[in-house]
């Protein structure tokens, strides 16, 4: 193997490395912006929930106050 050679496989390797150095980084951040939005999901279920409850159980908010 020539001098030449070796060292154009060191720089792609080198390069190669950087590459996967940056993926792994841009994958981290983006289980993390996954991990944030999940966690607001699981919060808008739970307030939806609570409000479809109340309402079913409130049926009395449609009625009208007595004052009418």
């Amino acid at each position: 193997m020539t001098e030449e050679r070796l060292i154009k496989i060191e720089t792609k390797m080198t390069d190669l490395e950087d590459t996967v150095q940056e993926l792994n980084k841009t994958v981290y951040q983006q289980q993390r912006k996954i991990d944030q939005l999940q966690a607001v999901c699981e919060s808008l279920v739970a307030h939806v929930r609570e409000l479809s409850e109340s309402a079913r159980e409130g049926g009395a908010g449609n009625e009208r106050p007595p004052h009418y």
